[in-house]
């Protein structure tokens, strides 16, 4: 395979050993400061894709055994698990918010708004997957913001879609995440349609 073909194919998806010397080159180092060794970018990638596994960021040749990350896993670990300015999963959620703003624009679709309904408060519980009493704890901290998040419908609480939206990107950001993860593998199936290579490994033989 020449160079220019190799380069464009890692556009798309590059091998564990390229991804290494990618990192090298980049001078990306581990969360204590040392070079990351296959090992470290193995664990890593397993982790990466427990996180995503909808992604479909990782994959491995049948044939020689050899195993292979898309590009897009590559920024992924590059952005959020490598980086040591923020919080893991602050860091994926603005991942996530910039695939998706790449995404919107390449397909010229409009920006979705995740939060357009009203909940009750009883609802909360199920939407968030927690306990009443941590959904009680996360609308008191959300009142001393904004008291008009919650109001009162058909005699009972209801919290507005501008406060889902406050204790999604401020209680419950794994949520958020979920959120966003799922509307950027809807636009990605979008991209794959438009005719664009997404999870397309074309391995040497």
């Amino acid at each position: 395979m020449n160079t220019d073909t190799q380069r464009e194919l890692e556009k798309i998806f590059m091998s564990y050993h390229r991804a290494l010397e990618n990192f090298k080159l980049l001078n990306i180092k581990t969360r204590t400061n040392k070079n990351i060794n296959m090992k470290d970018l193995i664990d890593a990638i397993d982790i990466m894709n427990e996180k995503h596994p909808s992604c479909r960021w990782k994959c491995q040749n049948p044939d020689s055994r050899k195993h292979y990350i898309l590009a897009e896993g590559f920024y992924w670990l590059l952005d959020v698990y490598y980086q040591q300015e923020k919080p893991l999963i602050d860091a994926d959620i603005e991942f996530f918010i910039t695939r998706i703003q790449l995404y919107e624009e390449l397909l010229n679709v409009p920006t979705k708004d995740f939060f357009v309904d009203n909940m009750y408060v009883y609802e909360l519980d199920e939407y968030f997957k927690r306990k009443a009493e941590t959904i009680r704890k996360a609308i008191l901290k959300m009142l001393k913001v904004n008291k008009t998040y919650r109001f009162i419908d058909n005699g009972k609480y209801k919290i507005s879609k501008e406060g889902i939206k406050w204790l999604c990107k401020n209680c419950f950001k794994y949520k958020y995440l979920e959120l966003l993860e799922k509307y950027k593998m809807e636009l990605t199936e979008k991209y794959i349609e438009a005719g664009y290579p997404y999870d397309i490994f074309l391995f040497n033989k």
